[in-house]
């Protein structure tokens, strides 16, 4: 029996549907969520959502003192299809809209003239505070930045396999190990005097970015959803270089740190060269070989976007009257760091209270 002592800690339960999942990593006999209990929950809620991570964990570094064979444990997976449906059915339900795909992807080119999402705030009127907290959020998926896509490459061919290879050869550093990005947000983390050990900050991150995350990981896993996955990486990828230049500008103007700067600056070069290969090879080859997943690559745009409005909304309804966005507060150590600059970059946040 192999364990991996490098993953992390799991995670405490939210819920009955989580806290059965956890027990099962753990070694315990418990029953776990069938159809029946997963179709009562909150697709879109803490529950669910933690579920869902922590069956897609084992795909990735595991979890610390569990065995790596629950990989494959067929009651996780049966538990895990379950959830999975619940929120495939809600996304479809609630994301989709009526538009073709030149018209999805042409809204995500047009840069709004007065913006107010996450990264118009944090540019123009963010504290240090928030984008630390915007950070350890962030940091479960920018520390395994690019994985979830990898899974895409085997069932893809042609054009639409050499482009999605050349962007991802890009996002694991270009060969060079201290370019790879999830190293790269690691240094901005340490900049930002934040926790880079993997997956620290899933006890404190939220529902709506667990599910962005798990997103990801749906996508990635089922062949089925293939062209969903392509959706969802040219959404991040055309998206990305004007929200990372004034990521890049927030880091400044708050003093963060040449790390915590490079991150977003890097992306802004990157991203504006990947957008036009994800976008003309990697959608190109795959529709011109497989034109029947036109909807499907609709439909990971809008999941995506769906899912990344949601979690704007929620860091900025909190920041906005001066609470944290995290379940739980930074440890004493990182609380510190904040204490020292607060003076500056704004009041420290009231922690969260039960009216999320």
């Amino acid at each position: 029996m192999t364990i991996d002592q490098r993953g992390p800690a799991l995670p405490d339960g939210r819920g009955e549907l989580s806290a059965a999942v956890i027990a099962r990593l753990r070694g315990e006999a418990t029953a776990l969520p069938d159809t029946e209990a997963a179709a009562g929950a909150d697709p879109y809620g803490d529950d669910l959502q933690l579920a869902l991570y922590v069956c897609y964990e084992p795909h990735y570094r595991g979890f610390a003192g569990v065995d790596d064979a629950v990989e494959w444990d067929p009651a996780l997976l049966t538990a895990r299809a379950a959830l999975e449906a619940h929120f495939l059915a809600a996304l479809r339900r609630d994301a989709a809209r009526e538009h073709d795909l030149d018209d999805a992807l042409g809204e995500l080119l047009v840069e709004p003239v007065h913006g107010t999402g996450v990264s118009h705030y944090l540019q123009e009127e963010g504290h240090l505070w928030q984008l630390r907290e915007y950070a350890a959020q962030r940091s479960l998926y920018h520390l395994k930045e690019a994985d979830p896509h990898a899974w895409v490459l085997p069932r893809l061919w042609g054009r639409a396999k050499a482009g999605m290879a050349a962007v991802e050869f890009d996002e694991y550093g270009g060969g060079r190990a201290e370019r790879v990005h999830a190293r790269l947000f690691a240094e901005l983390m340490t900049d930002l005097g934040l926790d880079t050990t993997y997956g620290r900050y899933l006890d404190a991150a939220s529902a709506p970015m667990l599910a962005t995350v798990n997103l990801m990981s749906l996508l990635g896993l089922r062949r089925s959803l293939r062209g969903a996955l392509v959706g969802h990486f040219a959404t991040l990828e055309v998206t990305s270089s004007p929200a990372s230049r004034r990521l890049a500008l927030a880091m400044k103007r708050a003093g963060a740190g040449p790390a915590a700067e490079l991150f977003y600056t890097e992306h802004v070069e990157a991203d504006a060269v990947h957008e036009q290969v994800v976008r003309h090879e990697v959608i190109g080859g795959l529709l011109e070989q497989e034109p029947q997943l036109v909807p499907d690559v609709v439909f990971g745009v809008d999941a995506t976007v769906f899912l990344e409005d949601r979690f704007g909304d929620d860091l900025l309804g909190h920041w906005r009257v001066g609470r944290t966005s995290l379940r739980t507060p930074l440890d004493d150590g990182e609380s510190a760091a904040h204490d020292e600059t607060a003076e500056i970059t704004g009041s420290a946040p009231q922690r969260r209270g039960s009216d999320r």
